[in-house]
């Protein structure tokens, strides 16, 4: 079983974060900067779906996966700060929009 998670999980040695070395955290951030920066990492990473296909498959709790933002299994479309909302939208605060390949979203939508 061991063997087969794996290799299952090998796409994971080509993967953007892992071969630029970026920090593990700031895929686990709750701040809008880090988070744009991880997602940014996402961007032309070349294995984006299979790590997308594989967090929502694992409904994985939180953090950015394949471009996404997830939040209790689901993937978020934005993220706002913590505190009361503006009434003007800073341009900061605007996370990178990574669009979920069409295949995985005919995926989510049949689901």
């Amino acid at each position: 079983m061991q063997a087969l998670i794996y290799e299952r999980e090998l796409w994971r040695r080509q993967a953007a974060c892992e071969r630029l070395g970026v920090p593990t955290r700031i895929f686990f951030s709750e701040d809008l900067g880090e988070i744009a920066q991880a997602k940014n990492t996402c961007v032309n990473c070349p294995v984006i779906e299979e790590c997308l296909e594989g967090a929502i498959h694992r409904r994985e709790p939180w953090g950015v996966w394949g471009g996404q933002l997830f939040r209790n299994g689901h993937i978020l479309a934005t993220k706002r700060r913590r505190g009361r909302p503006s009434n003007v939208a800073r341009p900061e605060d605007q996370l990178p929009v990574i669009p979920i390949p069409v295949r995985i979203q005919r995926e989510l939508l049949s689901a």
